[in-house]
């Protein structure tokens, strides 16, 4: 038997009554409002394979007697306000992070991407702690009151000390958004604010009332895959921050909408840069931005205890902030790879062109799949040609036509305002962008294990962006 209720704005507990169901085999209770905690009755389910209570106000822990669960398949919990231990053995050897994040204060074994539990004399010991703290507190309270009186009398004595420019740590202090706030920072949802469409939302400027502003991703709930788009997007809030990662300030949800602030980035995405009218960018600078990426890329395969695949790298996904800064964005559809596998199995939602023979005919995710669409990107930002161009086809592709032409008519395929045939260092130069394509050409191979790393590619790139800084120097 099959029982979906989700999205239903149920508001009441799960009654323990729910045990009598015997011969449910895939239970969703999923995006509603239902408050109380998980009843033990559920592992009277014996047949479960599917249960999902995510999004959500459960409270309280997860009982251990869904350990009892041996067909369970798919179990999740996230964006609820449960805490405690989460149970290690029977099914739940088997599940992912994304099961659990977004709730208070669950703890457990270190795969589940939470904090170890406290054992008895841990606790004990933090109890005794507590109490020398308090002691010490109470000591020290009269100093402090008088030091803040101080301070505070001082303070409004300065007025002309208050500057009017604000910094995003007023923004990244605040928890949530509320509707309202996001309503009004984009002028209604305004189509004057609209900076761009996604595959499952569209992303506005908001200006908030401080002066501060922020893009806001608002998913479209009406398709299938938004709410996971979100939760995976929020993943990335829990878990990762690099430079070159387009900052998640806050993740705001209800039943009827989900949007995700993130930090503005003035100058667009590169897409925007390679193709428009108005932009230019050299040889230097287009290197310069993928090394970014590639320093992205590596953190995100490399630098986690848990690697993550981005699973659709393509221009309109880098994004430039005002000093021309690249960031990675949209991690809608990424991946987290467990410690025990260096890939998983997923549905194809990347864009053609870009995407890696394994993923897309087989499903097949692995942090080789990323390198492979670095390669075609980095071919397509020194040629100015999308892989799905018109001129390519069965028998043509952007790889094919650039491997065609290495090493000697590089000349032909690269971006004709790149270099200037006039220029003193010419040939130099089209050494270098010949160099580019060959590290392209290894990122792109059809064999996953024939592919660099990420690692590699940084070291290689580095070397290439040195010797045309020092040409550039010398025009």
């Amino acid at each position: 038997m099959l029982l979906d209720l989700s999205v239903n704005r149920f508001s009441d507990s799960i009654p323990s009554t729910i045990g009598a169901l015997e011969n449910v085999i895939r239970l969703s209770l999923a995006r509603n409002a239902i408050q109380g905690s998980i009843p033990e009755s559920l592992s009277y389910l014996l047949s479960l394979e599917f249960l999902d209570l995510s999004h959500n106000n459960l409270s309280g822990s997860i009982p251990k007697s869904l350990e009892a669960l041996k067909f369970l398949k798919y179990f999740n919990v996230s964006f609820n306000d449960l805490r405690g231990e989460i149970p290690s053995d029977g099914p739940f050897q088997n599940f992912n992070p994304e099961s659990f994040i977004s709730n208070a204060a669950l703890c457990g074994a270190s795969r589940f991407h939470v904090k170890s539990c406290e054992t008895v004399a841990e606790h004990r010991l933090k109890h005794k702690r507590n109490i020398r703290i308090i002691f010490v507190v109470l000591g020290t309270a009269t100093v402090l009151s008088a030091m803040a009186f101080g301070f505070l009398f001082f303070r409004y004595r300065k007025k002309d000390i208050v500057s009017s420019r604000r910094n995003f740590s007023s923004l990244m202090s605040k928890p949530r958004f509320s509707y309202n706030e996001l309503f009004q920072a984009t002028d209604g949802w305004n189509n004057r604010n609209l900076l761009g469409l996604g595959s499952f939302g569209s992303v506005y400027k908001g200006t908030f009332r401080d002066g501060i502003v922020l893009a806001i991703k608002v998913f479209n709930l009406e398709l299938e895959m938004a709410f996971e788009s979100f939760d995976a997007e929020c993943e990335m809030l829990s878990n990762f921050r690099h430079r070159n990662l387009t900052k998640v300030i806050t993740c705001c949800s209800n039943a009827d909408f989900k949007a995700i602030v993130l930090e503005y980035m003035p100058n667009g995405s590169l897409e925007n840069w390679l193709y428009s009218q108005n932009h230019f960018l050299d040889a230097t600078q287009r290197l310069t931005i993928m090394i970014d990426v590639a320093y992205a890329l590596h953190y995100l395969h490399h630098g986690h205890s848990t690697p993550m695949v981005h699973c659709d790298l393509k221009p309109s996904n880098i994004l430039l902030s005002q000093d021309m800064v690249a960031h990675l964005c949209d991690f809608g559809i990424s991946k987290l790879l467990s410690q025990e596998s260096s890939f998983t199995y997923t549905q194809t939602l990347a864009t053609c062109g870009y995407v890696a023979p394994e993923y897309g005919s087989e499903g097949l995710v692995s942090t080789r799949c990323d390198v492979y669409s670095y390669g075609i990107v980095l071919m397509e930002v020194f040629t100015r040609k999308k892989p799905n161009d018109e001129m390519f086809g069965e028998n043509l592709s952007l790889k094919s036509w650039i491997l065609d032409s290495l090493p000697n008519a590089i000349v032909q395929v690269i971006d004709a305002n790149l270099i200037r045939p006039d220029k003193s260092s010419f040939s130099q130069e089209l050494n270098c962008i010949s160099a580019i394509m060959e590290v392209a050409m290894k990122c792109s191979r059809d064999s996953p294990r024939d592919r660099s790393t990420m690692g590699d590619v940084l070291e290689e790139l580095k070397k290439i962006k040195l010797l045309l800084s020092a040409l550039d120097r010398e025009d």
